[in-house]
């Protein structure tokens, strides 16, 4: 398993591992912090095979990418409604893994931990050719997803 410590947060994890950890804790849930827009054009996760839906609400709102002051507020709020208790591991989920990190160390510090960041992201990084989802990420590593 891939991890990484890190401060403020409980760690790093590939997307593989990530899965893997959803697939073998059922209390744990995926937060993707993505936008809407990258919902709607890249894809999204699917959860389907392991009974789970992933949480989505945007780190940084499009278009302006702002971040969302009331992030810690909105996810609690989410978190509460789908009966995830404190406690549960909470895996983030971005692009390439910057804004998931922000958000992991947001909700370690609203009282939501652990909390791990998926450092490869939805898409991985760029490629020698400045492609992503090619190298690294969710979609690379061949994890289910879904089209809008």
């Amino acid at each position: 398993m891939s991890f990484q410590s890190a401060t403020g947060y409980a760690g790093d994890l590939l997307a593989v591992d990530a899965y893997g950890l959803l697939a073998k804790d059922a209390a744990s849930a995926l937060v993707d912090v993505r936008t809407q827009a990258e919902w709607a054009y890249v894809g999204m996760p699917d959860l389907q095979a392991l009974g789970k839906a992933p949480i989505y609400l945007e780190w940084q709102c499009y278009p302006s990418m702002d971040v969302d002051l009331k992030f810690a507020d909105r996810l609690s709020a989410m978190l509460e409604a789908e009966k995830v208790t404190r406690g549960a591991q909470l895996v983030f989920l971005c692009r390439s893994g910057a804004r998931s990190r922000h958000a992991a160390v947001a909700m370690t510090n609203a009282g939501w931990a652990p909390c791990w960041n998926v450092s490869d992201g939805f898409e991985g990084p760029l490629d020698s050719l400045r492609h992503r989802s090619v190298i690294g990420g969710w979609k690379a590593a061949g994890l289910p997803w879904t089209q809008r």
